[in-house]
């Protein structure tokens, strides 16, 4: 089923401009992410600040209104710091995706357009640091470490979002967005009695962009 998501979104980006290329505009962006993991387990962590980089293909469907599938690498996930007794813990979790948001576009004037829609992600790596640090009679001490976490974390994200962007005469443009998770980002786990363990643990990523389109 990821597969097949993901292949028709593909299809959407790459394969409708062979339909209406005239009207079609294609185009690439890049941009800072402010990433994080909400929930009422993580109330006190902080976000992960990343980067993305993708392709998109607007497709007009009237003078106003146009749909954008998009294929985007992104860099997500949190980071958390607590220090008991002099020693700082420092944990960075970090999730990279592939992710297809395919958003209704509606301008409201020339260059000045709203946007809202789902998005598909696909997780592709994901892993968890650890940053020990303090002092103890014998001087500083730092210790760190890096699991592979991917087997914990679900393949599959779905989340939905909105935005706004502005696109000047020659084709550079700015995006604002935000999306929210839907989904859990931890794989479901079982505890000791064989029953589902609810993490409730989604992704919430701002994003700011900066474009070009053909």
């Amino acid at each position: 089923m990821k597969k097949y998501v993901l292949l028709v979104a593909t299809t959407l980006i790459f394969g409708t401009s062979t339909m209406i290329a005239q009207d079609v505009k294609l185009g690439a962006k890049a941009g800072v992410n402010f990433a994080k993991l909400s929930g009422e387990a993580l109330e006190d962590a902080d976000g992960r600040t990343g980067f993305h980089v993708g392709f998109l293909a607007e497709i007009p469907l009237s003078e106003r209104f146009a749909i954008q599938p998009e294929l985007v690498y992104s860099q997500q996930g949190l980071q958390s710091k607590e220090s008991f007794d002099g020693t700082e813990f420092e944990t960075k979790v970090k999730l990279d995706y592939l992710n297809v948001p395919v958003m209704a576009k509606f301008y409201l004037i020339d260059g000045l357009s709203i946007e809202a829609g789902p998005q598909f992600g696909f997780n592709i790596n994901a892993k968890q640091e650890l940053e020990v640090t303090g002092g103890d009679t014998d001087g500083d001490f730092e210790i760190t470490g890096e699991d592979d976490i991917k087997d914990e974390v679900s393949g599959f994200d779905l989340g939905i979002g909105g935005g706004l962007a502005y696109q000047l005469d020659n084709g550079l443009f700015f995006q604002g967005r935000y999306i929210y998770g839907l989904s859990n980002v931890p794989e479901d786990v079982d505890d000791a009695q064989g029953e589902d363990v609810e993490d409730d643990l989604v992704n919430s990523v701002l994003s700011l962009s900066v474009g070009f389109k053909f």
